[in-house]
């Protein structure tokens, strides 16, 4: 990956990295997802990452929208 991207969240369920995703692009973040699990057991965790540029706005967003 480009030294561009940042790892601004990571989760272990899928479904919180879509959604974290889905929110980013709704305002405007394009963000990528790679897949650190080891298989065939699926262990480990998601990335999510934003272009450097983003990286303040991206983890202000998160941090405001989670319901941890």
């Amino acid at each position: 990956m480009e030294k561009d991207w940042v790892s601004v969240y990571s989760s272990d369920k899928p479904h919180t990295i879509l959604i974290i995703k889905a929110m980013l692009e709704t305002n405007d973040i394009q963000s990528v997802e790679i897949d650190k699990r080891v298989s065939p057991y699926n262990i480990g965790e998601l990335e999510l990452c934003v272009r450097r540029e983003n990286v303040l706005k991206a983890k202000y967003l998160i941090d405001k929208n989670r319901n941890d």
